[in-house]
């Protein structure tokens, strides 16, 4: 997922290479979806024969200020991008070298959304987004009140634009209790901080990504702030160009998630944990819990496989990384199909029930309990018509009546099964 740094990229490029210059054309794909609170139309509208200023950001929005409003605002989800069809370097991802971004692109790209065609002849930028989970929409306001409006306004500083004011950082960080993780996660503490930005973070600064927010020392929520401004603004000076992010980055070794075996260099192993809903990414021997966790971790602050949650809450295992697709997989529960049984229900004794079925039942009914040659006979005639259809097991129903004709038990009933031989 686009995070801060990969945002920086695309305001970058929008900065060169479409700064001052006018839209001529605008082609809209309609999608109720991507575009929010608008159309494709009215985006069209709004777009052709406007200038571009300049591209700003907040975090993981970043929106282009036009010559007059409305300006439009966006955010890639999960796989949107800015496809530009002069800067095919623009396109560079953390999983792709440098030189495979530099080759022929498609046009119009795959997925897009919108383009935008400039003056200058063959300068066009498309929006692109394969899941559908991006955003576009047009903020009627003058150019500097755009943070001042939802979504926006919601959202907390960007540690790179904004910068951050320790006491403040220090001071939420005690009042929430919460896995810091999921803390950093959180877009109105912090604008453009996502799984593997925070998992940097978290790795410089030696946390548990479970630990609680509000349980970290002193020295710790001074390790966390300073990590959180170095990973940012380190990530952000190269445009998120991971081939110059420094070697001793838990970014070059993360990937892959087990399939392979991650570990550092010096042989760490790398593990995985959900937290947050996310698979973070982090090295036990590094990242040791030393205050109160979502999970208890065990002596020497591991959280080993099987490790028990607090408040009686179900055991849980360790996040297999090879069972999971990317960061942000989720496994549907698949639905039961028709014919198959679910578990057989259980008597009070822990035994498993067996239904009766149709035509197996036989009620009897005496006048009095019988002789034990008496009931041998009534299963053996039982077993003569149950042997006739091959049946093995027989199910009989008693009903045992006293001498005036009543029910000599409480339900009137009493059943007894009988396991037969053939």
């Amino acid at each position: 997922m686009p995070e801060i740094a990969e945002i920086t990229r695309i305001v970058h490029y929008i900065n060169r290479h479409l700064a001052g210059k006018t839209i001529k054309n605008v082609v809209a794909n309609e999608d109720a979806i991507v575009f929010k609170d608008t159309t494709a139309s009215a985006f069209t509208k709004a777009m052709l024969g406007k200038t571009v200023v300049q591209a700003k950001q907040q975090g993981k929005y970043f929106w282009i200020e036009m010559s007059s409003p409305p300006h439009p605002l966006m955010h890639f989800g999960m796989t949107g991008w800015i496809t530009f069809s002069k800067a095919p370097e623009a396109h560079y991802r953390a999983d792709m070298a440098e030189d495979e971004s530099k080759e022929d692109i498609e046009w119009p790209p795959r997925f897009m959304k919108f383009v935008l065609e400039m003056e200058d002849e063959g300068n066009n930028v498309a929006f692109t987004d394969a899941r559908r989970l991006g955003r576009v929409r047009l903020i009627d306001v003058a150019a500097d009140e755009i943070r001042k409006v939802s979504p926006l306004k919601e959202n907390g500083p960007d540690p790179v634009v904004d910068g951050l004011e320790e006491g403040w950082f220090r001071g939420v960080l005690n009042k929430r209790k919460v896995p810091v993780k999921a803390l950093l996660l959180d877009q109105s503490f912090i604008s453009g901080v996502g799984n593997w930005v925070g998992d940097e973070i978290l790795y410089h600064a030696r946390i548990h990504p479970e630990q609680y927010s509000n349980t970290l020392s002193d020295a710790q929520q001074k390790q966390l702030y300073d990590s959180t401004i170095h990973v940012c603004t380190t990530a952000c000076s190269v445009l998120g160009n991971s081939s110059k992010f420094p070697e001793d980055w838990l970014f070059k070794y993360r990937w892959g998630k087990g399939k392979k075996g991650n570990a550092l260099p010096s042989g760490e192993k790398i593990d995985f944990v959900k937290v947050g809903g996310r698979t973070s990414a982090y090295v036990k021997t590094r990242q040791k819990a030393t205050g109160g966790t979502a999970v208890k971790a065990k002596a020497g602050g591991s959280d080993e496989d099987g490790a028990e949650e607090i408040k009686g809450v179900k055991k849980r295992k360790a996040v297999k990384a090879e069972e999971e697709d990317d960061d942000d997989y989720e496994k549907e529960e698949v639905p039961a199909k028709k014919g198959k049984r679910g578990p057989k229900p259980k008597t009070e004794d822990g035994e498993a029930k067996t239904p009766a079925k149709r035509g197996r039942k036989k009620a009897v009914k005496v006048e009095e309990p019988g002789s034990e040659e008496e009931e041998e006979e009534d299963k053996e005639e039982v077993k003569v018509k149950s042997s006739r259809k091959g049946k093995a097991k027989v199910k009989e129903e008693v009903v045992v009546m006293n001498g005036k004709g009543e029910s000599d038990t409480p339900s009137g009933r009493r059943s007894r099964s009988s396991r037969l031989k053939k």
